[in-house]
């Protein structure tokens, strides 16, 4: 087994910044296809008329 002065305790592990969950909505990093279409198409109306042409 191995020495127990070598781990950390359980409030060490729990109250580290890393290892605590984010407040909901807080790392919300999903978007909706709709979200995404209105994006997509905001970009493609803004770089239209600067688009490279060969």
């Amino acid at each position: 087994m191995a020495n127990p002065q070598n781990q950390a305790s359980k409030e060490d592990v729990q109250s580290t910044e890393l290892n605590k969950m984010p407040a909901e909505g807080e790392m919300d990093t999903q978007i909706s296809a709709e979200e995404a279409a209105e994006v997509f198409e905001q970009n493609q109306a803004s770089a239209g008329g600067s688009q490279n042409r060969e």
